[in-house]
């Protein structure tokens, strides 16, 4: 069937396909952006944007009742916060950002950016609503949502997830929230800080579960000091809907346990790609079991010009992992320069406060791995900068190749962790040794010069 004709048809309009529509823009190619949503894709929309923009209200919320420990003095029992004011802080700032990729698409000479659901009618043949569409190179950025788990009685209780809980301008009464992971933390600790009960109920022996054991144990401490309620091992969970006209339910973490009474109830489990109504069986486009798109290490699927960005492919659920795989695409299309996925160094972090940075590998993956390694790890407490802060929770831990010198992993959980960790990312990244850190001079009082004496005082890995 024809229809119009395209150099490229972008599916998604998430972190990884305006700036490719810019490239290949700027290249003298036609461009067509299809989003059925919301232009900006998660992380504008329901992710880093307005997430992070309540993490800081939260924030600022137990600065102002922390003022006496820093000779402040405020009337503590005065402190409210007004959930209408931070939702609409929210809003403004993340609409600013949407409405600014928008502005761009529309204004970018060459692209056409097509609101609708599309689907595939052939390799190269794409139908949104009564228009076809076709193009010599098709680019997936279609994103991923919130999995709902099979847990008994939840389809009777009135659920949110990270998109629902965005739309509050109350504050919960009690927040009970399922999943303790990176996403599930972060709001438990944020409404906990806006004066709500949270609660956090967990499947899983430990919160964060892909972290090391000692990280795990610290961010538990972290936030059950905040007064969260954790409950762990609650692989038999099931939720019963109060029978008296009210949104309450009582969630059971186990048989024989005493229930949890919550208002407003979070599920935070995990998510999947939006592969599923696309129609890439008629494209033949490969799927693996959990439907994400298979690619190469160029993000290439197994149907000749078409590639797959962002979180549908499996490669990393992060922002800047789609970011960079749309810098991995264009450098191999535009550059001549042949980037790959396997370039790149895992990282990404934990947003609670203080926060956890990432970068490689854990301590066990280490172990796992049979290598020779080397520790270092110092406490907050024993770092100048985050004393003089009042802010001494969490640690620093670095892992190296005991024979290559190369830095294999770090996690860098106190105040400045997600910024302290680039630092090593970069060096991890250069392939350079450890050394490259610990003799360089760094900028007194900082978080970050205490890494060099991380990496001076290591010890075997155990």
């Amino acid at each position: 069937m024809a229809g119009t004709k395209y150099d490229a048809v972008i599916i998604g309009a998430g972190q990884a396909g305006p700036p490719l529509a810019g490239r290949l823009t700027a290249a003298g190619q036609t461009v067509a952006v299809i989003e059925r949503k919301l232009v900006g894709g998660t992380c504008v929309n329901y992710g880093c944007i307005p997430t992070k923009t309540l993490v800081a209200s939260a924030h600022t919320a137990r600065a102002v009742r922390r003022g006496a420990e820093y000779g402040i003095n405020v009337a503590v029992d005065d402190v409210t916060v007004d959930m209408t004011a931070v939702k609409a802080r929210k809003d403004r700032i993340m609409l600013d950002d949407r409405h600014g990729v928008e502005s761009w698409l529309e204004g970018m000479d060459g692209c056409t950016l097509i609101r609708g659901h599309a689907r595939f009618e052939g390799p190269h043949t794409i139908r949104v609503d009564d228009q076809v569409l076709q193009a010599d190179r098709i680019f997936l950025n279609v994103g991923g949502r919130a999995t709902v788990p099979d847990i008994p009685g939840l389809a009777d209780v009135d659920y949110l997830t990270n998109v629902g809980i965005l739309d509050l301008d109350v504050l919960p009464e009690h927040l009970v929230i399922i999943g303790a992971s990176y996403i599930g933390l972060e709001f438990a600790q944020m409404y906990r800080r806006f004066g709500a009960r949270v609660s956090v109920v967990e499947r899983g022996p430990r919160v964060t579960a892909r972290e090391d054991e000692d990280v795990s144990t610290a961010v538990q401490q972290i936030l059950e000091a905040e007064g969260i309620d954790i409950h762990l091992n609650a692989a038999a969970m099931r939720l019963v809907k109060r029978d008296n006209g009210s949104d309450r339910f009582d969630l059971y973490p186990h048989d024989g346990a005493d229930p949890i009474s919550g208002s407003h109830l979070l599920v935070a489990t995990g998510r999947r790609p939006n592969t599923d109504d696309l129609g890439l069986d008629v494209a033949g486009i490969e799927t693996d079991a959990r439907g994400y798109v298979v690619v190469d290490d160029q993000l290439r699927t197994n149907v000749e010009n078409v590639w797959a960005m962002g979180d549908c492919n499996g490669k990393g659920a992060f922002t800047h992992t789609s970011y960079n795989d749309f810098e991995i695409v264009a450098a191999n299309l535009l550059d001549g320069d042949p980037r790959r996925v396997s370039d790149r160094v895992t990282t990404y972090a934990l947003y609670i406060d203080p926060p956890l940075g990432r970068a490689g590998m854990t301590a066990d993956e280490v172990r796992k791995s049979g290598r020779n390694a080397v520790v270092g790890k110092r406490p907050m407490t024993r770092v100048g900068r985050a004393v003089e802060k009042g802010e001494t929770q969490g640690f620093m831990k670095v892992v190296v190749d005991a024979e290559t010198n190369e830095i294999l992993g770090a996690a860098i959980l106190g105040v400045g962790g997600d910024e302290v960790v680039q630092d090593i990312l970069d060096v991890m990244t250069a392939k350079l040794p450890y050394t490259a850190i610990s003799r360089t001079m760094h900028i007194h009082p900082t978080v970050s010069e205490l890494v060099p004496t991380v990496l001076q005082e290591m010890t075997p890995l155990e």
